[in-house]
């Protein structure tokens, strides 16, 4: 599972640069700011891969195809079709 640890460095590096560009300000609801940066690419590559297919997308992120509609439903996706 190198993959997994590929993305978990990632997330690791870029929680300690955010930290070091904070600047001595005070970080707040750091939870949701990851999980907000990290799902709109996320459910992007996963629809790309299954050419758009929300039913696959929806099996392969382990989500309910209805709680995927809702998702990427929402402004903050915006989502363009055909996704590149």
């Amino acid at each position: 599972m190198q993959n997994n640890e590929h993305i978990s460095q990632s997330v690791r590096l870029a929680m300690e640069q955010y930290f070091r560009d904070l600047d001595g300000e005070i970080p707040a609801s750091i939870y949701d700011m990851v999980l907000a940066c990290v799902e709109k690419p996320l459910i992007e590559v996963v629809l790309t891969h299954t050419q758009g297919n929300q039913t696959r997308a929806a099996e392969l992120l382990g989500l309910n195809r209805n709680t995927l509609r809702k998702k990427t439903a929402l402004p903050a996706y915006a989502l363009r079709w055909p996704l590149a």
